[in-house]
């Protein structure tokens, strides 16, 4: 099952295991269970502390526990985790084999003193780049709290739940029987929502905070960019953050940032994060920015007060908010959304192998979503309001060489259609001759651009341009001295990481000069 180079690094991170474990499986006759048995038989192989049985009772087949001589942890994977889950697997093999993890002892601890029984299962798909947090997040509370249980269910091998389940979008979370959550959730926010009063414990604690040199609000490359120039430089610096990382976690093949020729979202915002923490910047997670407030007088103390309630103050700011998706805004949209209606192809596409879908966008991002998603759905057709799409010629021509894609230019989509629970056509109008059709389909995928993250500014005196973005100038600094911004939220051409780190880090130098200047 694993080739003889993932035999060896694997071998070398098992040289960690200090504690002997079981492996205990759920097997049928099926071919999938055959390539479960052979993989389980490849890592016990690779370590004397690693024992395999075969007589497992899952319901749920193929499948296997991770158990302790005498201690079920609650770990359980239904499926065979390579893809993206085979590091959620090493991960779970570690820490039940008495390897430490790499969170905080705050953040353990919170884990052991939950109380209650939490019965959670994840609904995977291999090529989800936004799954792993969550399936790893949730397995380690089941290691470290034995009221905590977790099901990793790879969706595509156990259709017939996500069936009976409509789910359509993945990681879709479920808590003792209940939908719990969908999409990409760090193990700091699952915390937050089973414990309730986490977010008030963390914002007093903030408030105590005292005023910083240069605060970033915001975790993207940008704020990751401006926050490591700022440390660097030896103030006060600290970091707010809804999530770290921000939109690259969404992110799959990164092929255009310099000096590396590929890599992924999620690996770039780990390294972005483990760069931050190398400086002494104060990184606060789960922080989403609702007001500012700016200083009274040139030089004073601005504030940003956050949806948890905290209120930090910084005597400058940089503003690295960045951009989500953008919506179409039609009728059912958000009816649908994540039943039927997605943004994110490389996550949710498995779910609908052999189906019918549309891709709405043919820029960049629609066109390669359309290419992907053709060699796993039934048929593609792509949707483009312009009459040409705006796509790389390169993409184009392969786009049009592929045969279950149709494209349909000059169109706008005026309707989401759904039954009640799941999305079932599309309503869209041709904008030469005005008619209005409809196509029969179970899923669209939205690939429209970006729309900053601005509302919380709305009331500020930032100064916005006409499509909400920060108007910022050649130092980064805004409309209101001391307040500087950086990155896809500002009024900068061109949303690509690279450059949000190059105006990341010059709006970091623009806060030092006006500190050392007032």
């Amino acid at each position: 099952m694993l080739d003889d180079n993932l035999k060896s690094q694997l071998k070398a991170y098992l040289q960690k295991v200090t504690q002997p474990f079981e492996i205990v499986a759920s097997l049928d006759d099926g071919a999938k269970s055959q390539e479960l048995h052979g993989l389980l038989k490849d890592i016990v192989a690779l370590s004397d502390k690693i024992t395999l049985r075969l007589d497992g009772t899952d319901a749920r087949k193929p499948s296997f526990a991770l158990n302790r001589p005498g201690e079920e942890t609650g770990v359980v994977f239904a499926g065979i985790p390579m893809g993206h889950e085979f590091t959620s697997l090493v991960l779970a093999l570690l820490q039940v084999g008495g390897h430490p993890p790499k969170v905080s002892d705050d953040t353990l601890a919170q884990i052991k003193a939950l109380e209650g029984e939490f019965h959670f299962e994840t609904y995977y798909s291999l090529s989800c780049q936004n799954c792993p947090d969550v399936v790893q997040a949730l397995n380690l509370m089941a290691i470290f709290n034995p009221g905590v249980r977790h099901v990793a269910i790879d969706g595509a091998l156990f259709q017939d739940e996500v069936e009976q389940r409509q789910i359509m979008s993945v990681p879709s979370i479920y808590l003792n029987g209940e939908p719990f959550d969908q999409g990409r959730m760090s193990l700091e926010q699952i915390l937050a929502k089973v414990d309730t009063g986490a977010a008030q414990r963390e914002a007093a604690k903030l408030n105590e905070k005292e005023a910083f040199d240069v605060l970033v609000v915001g975790g993207g490359p940008a704020g990751a960019a401006a926050a490591i120039y700022a440390a660097r430089k030896g103030i006060r610096t600290g970091v707010a953050a809804e999530r770290f990382g921000g939109q690259v976690l969404d992110t799959m093949a990164i092929e255009n940032f310099i000096s590396v020729p590929y890599t992924e979202g999620p690996k770039l915002a780990a390294a972005l994060e483990q760069h931050v923490t190398e400086y002494e910047a104060d990184i606060m997670n789960l922080q989403r920015a609702v007001k500012l407030i700016p200083a009274a007088d040139q030089g004073g103390e601005h504030e940003v007060e956050f949806e948890s309630g905290a209120r930090l103050k910084s005597k400058t700011l940089i503003l690295s908010t960045g951009a989500r998706w953008r919506e179409m805004k039609v009728p059912g949209e958000a009816e649908y959304r994540n039943k039927g209606v997605a943004y994110c192809p490389h996550c949710d596409g498995p779910l609908f192998k052999g189906k019918r879908v549309a891709v709405i966008g043919g820029g960049n991002s629609g066109v390669e979503a359309a290419i992907d998603l053709a060699g796993i759905v039934g048929h593609v057709t792509l949707i483009e309001f312009m009459d040409e799409m705006r796509a790389d010629a390169v993409l184009q021509k392969k786009l049009r060489s592929l045969p279950n894609v149709e494209i349909i230019l000059g169109a706008r989509t005026t309707e989401v259609n759904g039954d009640g629970t799941r999305v079932n056509g599309l309503t869209y109008e041709e904008r030469a001759s005005g008619e209005i059709k409809r196509l029969e389909l179970e899923g669209i995928f939205v690939q429209i651009g970006l729309v900053p993250n601005t509302e919380w500014l709305t009331d500020s005196p930032i100064e916005l341009s006409p499509r909400g973005e920060i108007v910022i100038d050649e130092r980064g600094m805004t409309s209101v001295p001391g307040i500087f911004a950086a990155g896809d939220v500002t009024t900068v051409p061109y949303k690509q990481i690279v450059i949000a780190m190059g105006e990341g880090s010059k709006a970091a130098l623009g806060a030092f000069d006006y500190l050392i200047r007032h």
